[in-house]
């Protein structure tokens, strides 16, 4: 056996104990929410979040009362910082009596510590069995229906909303009889820089075995060019999360849903709304990292007159 066979082997072999890791840990209760681990690191997720000096807008625009399907676009690579600043909000504003679920790629589950904390602050992985067991409890849903295709998308796509056609959160809300709330991000994925999402090199490893179709190649502080498996410090890129009207479909029946067209123009309506809305958010701020510095010169500069020094 050559140097190249015993690589391969190597490598097929790490990916299918990962595999093996992942299958064990989805087999597990979905939901282990901790209130009380919440309670403990809520205060770490405001501090992360003003790190990006993170605004959220429009929250009130998402119904009190009710389960909402809540979609979003997705950015920042593994550490999504957006979602840490909405979520924060969330709990700030609800309380932590008002679950927030949010749906997470499976492979996110098999990495240690990082995996607990997935599942304390109330992530579970994304299939509809679990978000319909969440609004059927009268839980709020967070999805990101562009996945890793869309939260590994090339920097140069950054402001594009990139579902990559995937429509079944369309299903899921009509069937468990919710309201859509659009929420989108902007300024998450000027924290880095994706290079690529490598698919070529994902098929080649065979990366389908753990449900990953990405082999993403990053530009990150400090280590220059690298991949999500060494994480980086993501840049202090000025954050911007809105919240827009909720999206009614509860009018149509599952006879519909089976009509394609009909699945298309809701799909159109959603992403529309976000791109316009992507689209003038980063009119209004088109070099986050630069606004974000901006803003913090203009702090320091206000706490050094207020103290008279």
């Amino acid at each position: 056996m050559g140097k190249d066979d015993s690589r391969s082997d190597s490598s097929g072999g790490m990916l299918d104990r990962w595999a093996t890791t992942i299958k064990d840990e989805l087999a597990q209760d979905a939901f282990q929410r901790d209130p009380e681990f919440l309670k403990k690191i809520l205060p770490l997720m405001d501090i992360w979040a003003r790190y990006f000096d993170a605004e959220v807008r429009g929250f009130d625009r998402i119904p009190a009362k009710e389960p909402v399907l809540l979609v979003g676009n997705h950015s920042g690579g593994a550490i999504t910082p957006d979602t840490a600043a909405f979520i924060s909000c969330w709990y700030q504003a609800r309380g932590l009596d008002d679950p927030l679920i949010g749906l997470a790629f499976d492979a996110a589950f098999s990495i240690p510590k990082f995996k607990d904390l997935m599942r304390k602050i109330g992530q579970v992985p994304a299939n509809h069995r679990n978000a319909a067991r969440a609004l059927s409890d009268g839980n709020s849903v967070l999805v990101y229906p562009g996945g890793s295709h869309e939260v590994f998308r090339p920097w140069t796509d950054r402001n594009k909303v990139d579902f990559n056609n995937r429509k079944g959160f369309i299903k899921l809300a009509v069937q468990n009889n919710v309201r859509v709330v659009p929420v989108v991000g902007h300024g998450g994925h000027d924290t880095l820089r994706v290079l690529t999402r490598g698919r070529s090199i994902a098929e080649a490893l065979n990366y389908e075995r753990i449900r990953l179709a990405e082999f993403p190649i990053l530009l990150q502080f400090p280590w220059g060019v690298s991949t999500p498996g060494l994480p980086g410090i993501p840049l202090p890129a000025k954050i911007t999360v809105e919240v827009l009207d909720p999206i009614d479909w509860r009018h149509l029946s599952d006879a519909d849903l089976d009509d394609p067209q009909v699945l298309q123009d809701c799909y159109d309506q959603i992403t529309g709304r976000m791109q316009a809305k992507l689209d003038e958010l980063a009119g209004e701020n088109p070099r986050p990292i630069r606004a974000r510095v901006r803003n913090l010169m203009r702090q320091v500069a206000d706490r050094h007159f207020s103290t008279g020094r």
